[in-house]
């Protein structure tokens, strides 16, 4: 897309930004036209959201300048930003789960009958004609809470494109998202690309990018490394700008499967999410599940671990049958569940690194029914630099760090807890190819100290690189268990979607 007769309505100029013992960005500069799709990329930590949040008014830089629509701005706040016309759509959603999605929509820009009182009839009808423009079947009326995952990020898109905006950040906007709600997002940004909205994406899926993107910047490490036409782009190049070196894909080509199995359910059912799942798990085996969205993927984790009361069904520990009524139960069997919601479920963001990592194991660092904090200390540390988790000091608050540094923390938790029986719910959901590859060795390395593994990921080459086998889920029953000899995508996603296989 050539841009000589476009309008620039963003510049960023040797934008810099410094927190405590970090360099978070270094002399960045970066530009916009109307129309256009400007996609930034970079691994976790290399300076992206924190572009954005100057940008958004979250933040404000140390140094550089603002120029937005043609002037020079200082962004104060966020409420200054969308005055401006600068609107965001971050990966974790910001909305109350006890309203309405019309409330929602509207929160702060209430529209008013001319005495001055919210006019509840005219806000629905606007809510239902944004909705039906994203092509949602969803309610204006419904509230929040009762929406799912994917629901609430198209809900969070529609607050959006209801401003008044001129150009909108998204990060991270598929993350959650099904195929089928993937086009839905691709052809409201193509629309907004046709109204002559600017339009900076973020995305850790490289393959969106030839998609969607019309040009295209590199970070790492705080500066900026290069970017160009994404019609012109390598992606094999692009990886190696990102990390600073090649990423290989790591595809398993040893096996540490025992012929013992370590796990089984039998006839496991919730509601009408989750129908007469059986399925057995071996020693070293990490068993793929893949599923679209709504396949009741997270649902059957969540029954396993007793967080969700089954309606019915039974689990085997090594042969034996044990009751695993909640989530305390299964951890005291060493059966963890690391959450999709790392953020939400997995750790407290305003605690520090140490505090996380030893909250479900206390027990190993008590002496005399006291804990001990150098014991604290020494075992976090170890398992910081075992798992190469990038952080200043142990006493920084968890929520400071990047998405992949956090997935580690998550693992080093539940690694205290000596579980042998591991269910990873998108472990590399929402972070850089780079932090993959490493929490791959991570899984791979559970495997070789005897534990096992039952992994969820919308990821298919995911899960062809990392399974032993692969259960597919369809509509809540398993819809095959297929042996990873041969397997390639095109026939998972037809079990996943139910097309014949004839």
């Amino acid at each position: 897309m050539g841009n000589q007769n476009r309008k620039k309505i963003l510049e960023m100029r040797n934008i810099s930004k410094a927190f405590p013992g970090v360099q978070a960005l270094d002399d960045v500069s970066l530009d916009l036209f109307e129309g256009e799709a400007h996609v930034l990329l970079g691994e976790n930590g290399a300076g992206k959201s924190t572009l954005i949040k100057i940008l958004s008014g979250a933040y404000r830089a140390d140094s550089g300048e603002i120029f937005f629509d043609g002037r020079k701005v200082e962004i104060s706040d966020p409420r200054k930003g969308i005055d401006l016309g600068i609107s965001c759509i971050y990966q974790e959603y910001n909305l109350n789960p006890f309203t309405p999605v019309y409330e929602n929509i509207f929160l702060g820009r209430e529209l008013t009958n001319r005495f001055r009182f919210i006019n509840f009839k005219t806000t629905v009808k606007e809510t239902e004609k944004i909705v039906e423009r994203m092509g949602l079947s969803i309610s204006a009326t419904v509230l929040v809470k009762h929406l799912g995952v994917a629901q609430k990020q198209l809900v969070e898109i529609a607050k959006v494109i209801s401003m008044n905006a001129k150009m909108i950040i998204f990060d991270e906007p598929t993350s959650a998202l099904s195929q089928d709600e993937i086009k839905i997002l691709f052809q409201i940004i193509r629309d907004l690309k046709n109204q002559n909205y600017g339009i900076i994406y973020i995305s850790h899926r490289l393959e969106e990018i030839m998609e969607i993107g019309d040009r295209y910047s590199v970070l790492r490490d705080g500066k900026m490394f290069g970017g160009g036409n994404v019609q012109d782009m390598d992606l094999a190049e692009v990886i190696k700008m990102m990390v600073g070196r090649e990423v290989l894909y790591l595809k398993r080509t040893e096996s540490y499967v025992a012929e013992e199995e370590v796990f089984r359910v039998e006839g496991l059912c919730y509601k009408e999410i989750v129908k007469d799942v059986s399925f057995g798990l071996r020693k070293g085996e990490i068993l793929g599940v893949a599923g679209l969205m709504g396949a009741g993927r997270t649902e059957l984790a969540k029954c396993i671990i007793g967080e969700y009361r089954k309606d019915e069904g039974r689990t085997y520990l090594n042969g034996k049958e044990v009751q695993l009524s909640n989530v305390n139960t299964s951890l005291k069997h060493g059966i963890v569940y690391l959450s999709e919601d790392r953020k939400g479920e997995g750790l407290f963001l305003k605690h520090a690194v140490k505090n996380n990592v030893t909250i479900s194991a206390l027990d190993h660092i008590l002496s005399f029914g006291f804990l001990n904090f150098r014991k604290e200390s020494n075992v976090c540390s170890k398992l910081v630099s075992e798992l190469r988790i990038k952080t200043p000091h142990l006493r920084i608050n968890v929520g400071n760090l990047s998405g992949g540094n956090q997935q580690k923390v998550v693992i080093a938790k539940w690694l205290m807890t000596m579980a042998k029986i591991f269910i990873f719910d998108e472990p590399t959901r929402g972070i850089d190819v780079g932090a993959k590859e490493e929490i791959h060795k991570l899984m791979v390395s559970l495997l070789q100290q005897g534990a096992s593994i039952i992994m969820i990921s919308s990821e298919i080459p995911e899960i062809l690189n990392l399974s032993d086998r692969v259960l597919v889920m369809r509509q809540g029953r398993i819809a095959t268990i297929l042996d990873n000899k041969g397997v390639d995508q095109e026939e998972i996603f037809r079990y996943e979607a139910g097309v014949s296989h004839a």
